[in-house]
């Protein structure tokens, strides 16, 4: 729900604030431009400071008020990416978003992204690293099914299947904001094991909206999705995946990857926007990993966030 203005200064510095300045009300995103290490409000003029949100001029005033200022966010360019942190209650960051060795190097180069809409709850989409069982049933079909789960069994695609391990966990102190997923994928064609699509992907998860997935084959190379959830609303989430490659290998692998990787997701956003929250549900033994997930997830929830009445009962609101 909030609106905000990112900009880059004439020093190189990326900086985050409220978009509206403060002094009547106008889009700083929208017309506005940069000044030096400030940014001018296209209605009256008035120039904020990047580093602090300070008014720094006014053109037509001979005083700028101590008090004139906008509200910054603390912000952070990692992986090509301009993050900023959110908190309820205003706390600074208390961690930081590490760095993939292989894109600030330029090893690895970005071959490609897709973006979705999905209608769920923000925790909904990463609780889908604990949950195992659904990987075997709505995974394990051949992604030539596509992603319309009426199809995606079809007898038609049967001689291909994916077959997934996958083991879920925390990390310890001074990491308990990440945890990591590591997953082997094979699979069969008639029944006989394709050692072409042997493939290891760890995922570590860094704090409730970023995703970092490390593909490792024998033949195809190295590369990294990372995948970005950004709450618009309650119930909506813009999730981002970008995908970035060995500059050595042909653009073709790096964009089939992301292309399975897509048909995939979209079979669980399907299942995403259309499901229902269950604050108890019913699982069996071999679901442990999924409520040992949500304990680990309430990390990131404060206890004065601003909830309506309905969320204390659940998350469906």
């Amino acid at each position: 729900g909030e609106q905000l203005a990112a900009f880059r200064t004439q020093d190189g510095q990326a900086y985050v604030v409220d978009a509206y300045c403060p002094h009547l009300g106008a889009n700083l995103a929208a017309g506005g431009r940069v000044v030096g290490n400030c940014l001018e409000c296209p209605f009256h003029g008035w120039q904020f400071r990047g580093e602090d949100g300070k008014c720094t001029s006014i053109p037509y005033a001979e005083k700028v008020p101590d008090f004139a200022r906008v509200r910054t966010w603390p912000s952070c360019e990692v992986n090509e990416m301009l993050l900023v942190w959110y908190h309820c209650e205003g706390v600074g960051p208390t961690w930081a978003v590490p760095e993939q060795r292989e894109i600030v190097a330029k090893e690895w180069v970005f071959r490609g992204q897709t973006e979705h809409l999905i209608d769920a709850h923000i925790q909904e989409i990463p609780e889908n690293a604990a949950d195992m069982a659904h990987l075997a049933f709505l995974h394990g079909p051949a992604i030539l099914g596509g992603s319309d789960l009426r199809y995606t069994r079809s007898k038609l695609w049967d001689f291909m299947k994916h077959i997934w391990k996958a083991e879920w966990r925390p990390e310890p102190e001074p990491n308990k904001h990440c945890s990591r997923l590591l997953v082997q994928h094979s699979a069969t064609i008639f029944g006989k094991h394709l050692s072409l699509m042997d493939l290891t992907v760890s995922a570590r998860q860094v704090g409730p909206g970023l995703v970092f997935l490390i593909f490792e084959h024998a033949f195809l190379g190295h590369g990294i999705i990372l995948q970005t959830v950004t709450p618009l609303e309650p119930l909506l989430q813009n999730v981002v995946h970008k995908i970035y490659y060995q500059k050595n290998m042909p653009a073709i692998i790096p964009k089939f990857i992301l292309r399975a990787e897509c048909i995939q997701f979209e079979r669980d956003i399907t299942i995403w926007n259309n499901k229902q929250y269950l604050l108890k549900p019913l699982l069996v033994r071999e679901d442990s990993c999924i409520q040992k997930h949500r304990r680990w997830y309430a990390q990131f929830y404060s206890e004065k966030s601003v909830r309506l009445p309905a969320q204390k009962e659940g998350l469906d609101w």
